[in-house]
Formats: C-alpha cells, sequence, structure tokens
C-alpha cells in the first residue's frame, strides 16, 4: 500500500511542471498571436516636414492641397492606377541633387546605400531609375535617418501629399523633402493599436493609414504609372525613371476614384508581412531586377515611344554641381511658386497621442 501510494505521489509531483509548462506555452502562443498588437510607437510626418534626424534638406517638395484618394487604409499595391498622384508634367523631386548631395558626402553616402541594397557606386544610377509622385494616402513606411554619423530608423506614417520616389515595384523608397530612404515595415506594426507622437493633421485617422506593397516581381517592374493629379480631376501616365517631361495626355479618372470606396484588405496590422501568394521582390537593386518582359501596372499599352526602362531617362545625376553648405544645397532658387512647401525640422519634443 505504501508503495501505490508513493507512485500516485511520484505522478502528481511529475504533472506539476508539466502542467507549469503547458501554461508558459499557452502565454507565449498568447503573447506571439498579439504581436502585432505590441503598442508600436509611430511618428506621424506632416507635409513640408523633414521630420528627425534628416540626410539633407529641400524645398518645394510636398504640396497641402492634395485631394485624398478614395480608397484609404489597408494594404494597398504599388501598380494601383490612382494610387500616386502629381503634377502633370512637372517634379518636385531633384533627384539630380540627391545623387550629388550623397557623393559629396561619403559617410552618408555609405549609410543611404546600405538601406537600399546597393554599393555606393550605383546611387545615381539607382536614384536615376525612381519615379517621383505624392502619396495620396497617409502611408506608413520605415524612415531611416542619419544622427551622429550613424544610421537611425523608426516605423512613420507620411502625410498624404508628400513628394517620394518609388521604385519599379511601386514602393516609397526616398522621402524626397530629406533624402532620407524609405524601406517597408520591418514589424508586424497594428496601425490602430500604436500610439502616434509628432502633430497630427486633419482628416487623420488610424483605420484609413495605407501600407504598400510592392507589385508582385513575377510581373516585372512596372512600365508606366496611371497617376492623379492634385485636385483630382484627371488621370496620366508617367512612365517609369522619368520626371515628368515624358507625361501622357490627360485621361480618365481611373475607376477607384469614381466608384463607392470599399476595403481591398483588412487594416495593416500585420505590416511587416505581405500578403499569402504575393511574391515581395525585396529592396530593388539595379543589377538585380527580373529578366522578363516588364509590363505596366495597369494592363494598358503605353504610349509609343515611351521607354520602358530607362536608367538614362532621369538624366545623369552625377553631372549636378556639388552642394555647397550644411544641408547639400538642396534649397530652391527665390521666385519659385509656394503651392508645394518644406519647412525645417521641428526642434522641441512631439506630443504623444495614444
Amino acid at each position: 500500500m505504501l508503495v501505490i501510494h508513493s507512485l500516485i505521489a511520484r505522478r502528481r509531483v511529475s504533472a506539476a511542471p508539466v502542467a507549469a509548462a503547458a501554461a508558459a506555452l499557452a502565454l507565449a502562443a498568447g503573447t506571439l498571436a498579439g504581436c502585432g498588437d505590441a503598442g508600436a510607437t509611430i511618428t506621424r510626418l506632416t507635409v513640408g516636414t523633414p521630420g528627425p534626424d534628416p540626410y539633407t534638406l529641400a524645398s518645394n517638395t510636398d504640396r497641402t492641397d492634395v485631394k485624398e484618394r478614395p480608397r484609404a487604409g489597408g494594404t494597398k499595391d504599388g501598380d494601383s492606377p490612382g494610387l500616386y498622384g502629381g503634377t502633370r508634367q512637372a517634379s518636385t523631386c531633384d533627384q539630380r541633387k540627391l545623387a550629388a548631395f550623397l557623393q559629396a558626402n561619403p559617410d552618408k553616402a555609405r549609410a543611404w546605400a546600405e538601406v537600399q541594397g546597393i554599393p555606393v557606386s550605383d546611387i545615381p544610377r539607382y536614384v536615376s531609375r525612381l519615379t517621383p509622385v505624392l502619396l495620396r494616402t497617409d502611408t506608413l513606411v520605415t524612415n531611416h535617418g542619419y544622427r551622429d554619423g550613424k544610421a537611425t530608423s523608426g516605423p512613420a506614417v507620411l502625410q498624404a501629399g508628400m513628394g517620394v520616389l518609388i521604385n519599379g515595384y511601386g514602393v516609397p523608397t526616398v522621402k524626397c523633402n530629406c533624402g532620407n530612404p524609405l524601406t517597408r515595415p520591418k514589424q508586424k506594426i497594428s496601425t490602430g493599436n500604436a500610439s502616434y507622437t509628432g502633430r497630427s493633421w486633419p482628416g487623420f485617422e488610424k483605420r484609413n493609414v495605407t501600407d504598400i506593397r510592392p507589385r508582385d516581381s513575377r510581373k516585372g517592374t512596372i512600365v508606366t504609372f496611371v497617376l492623379v493629379d492634385p485636385e483630382g480631376t484627371m488621370g496620366f501616365q508617367r512612365p517609369r525613371a522619368t520626371e515628368g517631361e515624358a507625361d501622357g495626355p490627360p485621361i480618365a479618372l481611373p475607376s477607384t476614384e469614381t466608384e463607392a470606396p470599399a476595403s481591398d484588405s483588412p487594416a495593416p496590422t500585420d505590416s511587416g508581412l505581405d500578403s499569402p501568394g504575393i511574391v515581395s521582390p525585396g529592396t530593388e537593386s539595379p543589377g538585380t531586377e527580373p529578366t522578363g518582359t516588364e509590363s505596366p501596372g495597369t494592363g494598358e499599352t503605353p504610349s509609343p515611344g515611351v521607354p520602358t526602362d530607362g536608367p538614362g531617362t532621369g538624366g545623369d545625376p552625377g553631372t549636378g554641381a556639388p552642394p555647397d553648405g550644411s544641408t547639400g544645397g538642396m534649397a530652391p532658387p527665390a521666385g519659385q511658386p509656394q503651392g508645394p512647401i518644406s519647412l525645417p525640422p521641428s526642434r522641441g519634443p512631439e506630443p504623444a497621442v495614444s
């Protein structure tokens, strides 16, 4: 009888660690399942504000009068017609000056190139293959800055109306008013449960923050982007790697501008991950693009004579004069129109909003 009792006791003792282990596993599973709600802090960056840790400063890159896209929020593909805007036959982002600035500042150039995954020597070519556009939605990105000789990074929401350069898969790659490299969010972020720092703006809503994922790499890079003018009155086509000089004539607005808004996909609670079935190209490097035939993001045939992949169509960024001064000489000459704006970085701590 004593032996039987001893066995039962031993079994009870051995069961205790098992129960504890099971409880620990359950807790860990709950933590992992909720990692998208981990309370990330996202910095809001308004139009005209370079934000923290700018590589340089540039003026007249942003607009305050951009009509926002009716379908905002969730995850959108980079080749979606009307996702981006712009002024027909004009660009507010000076790619040549950006490349010249980086060439004149080797330490910053190394940090910048590392974010983009390219050699420093490829910066002029890489920048010339990007396309200048205006954001039409408040957009979630990772903003990479430079401070005290070191690269910095953090999640940010860029206000609609901000000028950016996008790569051949339709993903924001450079913030024009400061030259900072941009990438997609590095981790799963719940925009609804995150806390926000920085000044807000009229109409900002967490549910309308948009995550832009790359076009499916199996389709090749985009030939032509369908943009919408700032007033939201017309569409037009901009060939990739051009700065407005090759823009097509006005066309009808994309159907997404006239149909009732509908969510294309759930809100970007898992912003760091692509949807199943989508092949993400990652960081685009000029030397590693797909060798297959490119196709326009709209399914439409580009206008005759429009280059389909023009590394030289953006001009030779290396021919710009080296910048002067601590900001790289990227400020525009006097007398330019004041529609687009850019302001110096804010000096004091910005309020946090939960």
